[in-house]
Parts: structure tokens; C-alpha cells; sequence
């Protein structure tokens, strides 16, 4: 009877151990899975990120990857939808806020990848104010102007909403992160004043002399961060890809050096980014060791 009764034991004992195998989420093979599709907006800052993390991807992961360059707020829709996997491109708590609480029941939030972040009004260091509410002393210095981006972008809202705070008579014109450099390369050859909508991380900041206004009334929001979002589902169908997401984490200088290599070096944005892996090996290390487990 003992004896039966431990067979008996080792066979239900047995057969739990194959059923937590079969339960147990399993990686789809490599050859399954056709690519991993990243989204990003098309601000310099993220083009960085976004290269970066393809290149990790590929190179580290063993995976195809696809980039696809969106409106932020397709790129918040295409997540939440399922569409794209991920983006490492989400500037909140205040910036993307109105495109997250949309979506934020739809899409995984894993947190900052990139902290430290600043946005505001830039004015080159020769034009002689320092704050917000010293604008409409010099309207006509600035030809009534406030040069901006993406007109769906959070920073452009802030904006908006910075010119009714102040009462500012000043126009806020819609563009993209390349009319804005290029009207801050214009301006800095003829030495006049011009006001922009700015962020940093941004390579702006290395290449010319810039300083943000003061804020007073405290509009733009000073606690921003840049974050990761994934879809649902993909920590059990590619757990790597979503590990190495959770983990991807670097310093504004890091963003910074690879805007500054694809912006004013003649180099891709692909080249960059393989560049920065090689020369910072021991950060992506960290961020895939889950490999050597």
C-alpha cells in the first residue's frame, strides 16, 4: 500500500510539473515572428531613441525591426489598437497627458527612460530678457513670433496656453522640429532675436548658445519625463523584447550625442545609433543581461 501510495504521489507530482510547463509563457521562435514594429514621432529626440533601441533590438535580440514615423497622437492610437508594439517616446506626466488618458487602460506603461527633462521658451543668450512676462516689451524685436513644431504636439498645447496666461501678442506658429532649427540657423547668422518652442534633450542646446525664459506662472510642467509604452500582450508573446524595454534607461547626454551625430555630422540616424552601441557597450549589457541568464 506504501508503496502504491508513493507511486501514485510521484505520478500526480509528475504530471502538475508537465502542466506548469505547458501554462508556462513561451517565446515565440525568431523565424515566427516577422518584426518588432516601433513607433516614434518624428522629433530629433526620438528619432535617437528610436534608432537606438533598433539597434538593440537587431543586433542584441537576434530580431527584425520596423520603423514607422507617426503623429504623436497616431502613435499613441497605434499602441493602444495593437497595431505597433511599442514606443519609447512618451513625454509625460503633462505633455502627452491628453493622449494617455485616452488610452491608458489599452497600453502598459513601464515607466521613464530618460529623465531630467526641460521645455519652455528658448531665446538665444545674446537677446537681452530672462523671462516669459518680458516678451511683449519687445514684440516687434521678435516680429511678433513664436516659432513651434508639430501643431498636435503637447509642447505646442503648453504653448497656447503660455500666450493666454501672459497675454502675449504673439503669434504661435506651427511647423516641425526642422523649421524650427533651420529659422534658429537664420537667425544666429543675422544676430536677430527669435523666440522657439524648445526641449531638452535636443542638439540645439550643443550647437548654439540658447537659454530657456523663466516661467513664473509655472505653465510648463518641470517634472517631465520620457517613458516607454508597450501593447498589451507583448510581455507573454516576445518576454525578451519586453525585458529589454523595461530595462532601457539613458542620460540626456547619451540622447544628445547621437542627435549631434546624425544632425551635424552627415551621419544616419542608423549609423549614429550603431555608433553609440559600440562605444557604450557596457550600459547595453545591462540593459539585455536577461540573455546570459
Amino acid at each position: 500500500m506504501i508503496a502504491t501510495g508513493l507511486a501514485f504521489l510521484l505520478l500526480f507530482i509528475t504530471a502538475c510539473s508537465g502542466a506548469d510547463k505547458e501554462i508556462a509563457p513561451k517565446q515565440a521562435p525568431r523565424e515566427e515572428i516577422n518584426a518588432v514594429k516601433l513607433v516614434y514621432v518624428d522629433w530629433v529626440s526620438e528619432i535617437a531613441s528610436a534608432h537606438v533601441v533598433k539597434a538593440v533590438i537587431e543586433e542584441r535580440l537576434g530580431y527584425d525591426c520596423e520603423l514607422l514615423s507617426v503623429t504623436a497622437i497616431s502613435m499613441w492610437e497605434s499602441i493602444a489598437a495593437g497595431d505597433q508594439d511599442a514606443m519609447v517616446a512618451a513625454w509625460l506626466p503633462s505633455l502627452h497627458d491628453h493622449y494617455y488618458s485616452r488610452v491608458k487602460n489599452e497600453v502598459i506603461n513601464l515607466g521613464p527612460n530618460l529623465e531630467g527633462v526641460e521645455m519652455g521658451l528658448v531665446v538665444p543668450e545674446y537677446v537681452e530678457i530672462d523671462s516669459i512676462d518680458e516678451l511683449n516689451e519687445h514684440v516687434e524685436a521678435f516680429d511678433g513670433r513664436i516659432i513651434g513644431i508639430d501643431p498636435e504636439a503637447g509642447l505646442m498645447v503648453e504653448t497656447e496656453q503660455t500666450i493666454e496666461k501672459y497675454g502675449l501678442e504673439f503669434d504661435l506658429i506651427a511647423g516641425s522640429d526642422l523649421t524650427m532649427t533651420s529659422a534658429l540657423d537664420i537667425a544666429f547668422e543675422e544676430e536677430r532675436w527669435i523666440v522657439v518652442t524648445g526641449w531638452s534633450p535636443h542638439w540645439k542646446f550643443a550647437r548654439w548658445d540658447l537659454k530657456y525664459l523663466k516661467d513664473p506662472e509655472g505653465v510648463y510642467d518641470e517634472s517631465e519625463y520620457i517613458g516607454t509604452i508597450v501593447r498589451k500582450g507583448l510581455e507573454e508573446e516576445m518576454p525578451d523584447v519586453y525585458s529589454f524595454l523595461k530595462n532601457f534607461y539613458w542620460e540626456p547626454r547619451d540622447m544628445e550625442r547621437v542627435m549631434l551625430w546624425f544632425s551635424e555630422e552627415e551621419m544616419s540616424a542608423e549609423e549614429a545609433a550603431k555608433r553609440w552601441l559600440i562605444e557604450n557597450k557596457e550600459l547595453v549589457d545591462q540593459w539585455v543581461h536577461f540573455l546570459d541568464d
